[in-house]
């Protein structure tokens, strides 16, 4: 079987229900933790793809100008080698974000303010021939829990979907590399998790027990369609998937 790697940078927001997806898909999943001090490889080779997950770190410099975690120049240089070898790559959040600055793209905290519970993205033109997002509807359910956002999407990127505050919610970069500034990964658990005594919803001003139950309301909403956009990235990484770009028929008058 192929296997996955999967960068955990930070252990309140591991696989949960992307990585019971990416089995279902097919992938084993090999699971690296450097925030315990797991070390990350130099390369990504015996790696069918890459999957970098979300944190509470930035993804751009501290103040002292040191990173915002010590293994993130060792991870945007894996980011790059699997952007240049088309090996498919799926950033969640943080991952997006890094997968962005590791690609010259600038990710700063958010001049809108923080985005935090249940909302939706609207897809752009482009997504009609990707061969992930081609197949999400039009305006998809998405969970959002961030206070950081893409600001410059890197040189090249397509981008695949955007909202009205935060214009940069997915894009892709070459062929196989896709950033989702949103969360699919989550269950209701790992959102309560988040909201205990959150920093975050303070400064919003949200009641914890609120937002916890307006996420769980759309949990199925999510499911249904990030699941099929993870057996896809699954299919690709295995080299089953057809990502011919789709050809656009008239329908015939009459019927």
């Amino acid at each position: 079987m192929a296997t996955a790697l999967v960068i955990e940078n930070d252990p309140t927001d591991d696989l949960r229900r992307l990585g019971e997806w990416l089995t279902e898909g097919g992938l084993e999943l090999h699971v690296l933790r450097p925030h315990a001090g797991e070390e990350l490889p130099a390369d990504l080779a015996g790696y069918a793809a890459l999957v970098v997950l979300g944190g509470e770190q930035q993804a751009y410099p501290l103040p002292d100008g040191t990173p915002g975690a010590p293994w993130f120049p060792a991870l945007e240089g894996l980011l790059r080698k699997a952007v240049r070898y088309r090996v498919p790559t799926l950033g969640v959040c943080l991952g997006a974000q890094l997968l962005a600055t590791a690609h010259a793209g600038l990710v700063e905290r958010s001049p809108s303010g923080p985005e935090v519970g249940p909302g939706v993205v609207g897809k752009r033109d482009a997504a009609d021939a990707d061969p992930l997002f081609r197949y999400v509807p039009l305006i998809p359910d998405v969970l959002q829990w961030h206070s950081d956002e893409i600001t410059e999407l890197p040189r090249g990127a397509t981008l695949l979907a955007a909202s009205t505050r935060y214009p940069h919610q997915a894009f892709r970069l070459g062929d196989r590399a896709w950033g989702l500034q949103f969360h699919i990964e989550c269950d209701t658990a790992m959102i309560a998790d988040w909201a205990r005594d959150s920093d975050l919803l303070a400064e919003l001003g949200y009641d914890e027990e609120l937002v916890v139950a307006a996420c769980d309301r759309v949990m199925a909403d999510v499911e249904e369609v990030w699941q099929p956009f993870a057996i896809r990235f699954a299919a690709l990484a295995l080299g089953e998937l057809d990502d011919d770009t789709p050809r656009r028929s008239l329908p015939l008058l009459g019927h």
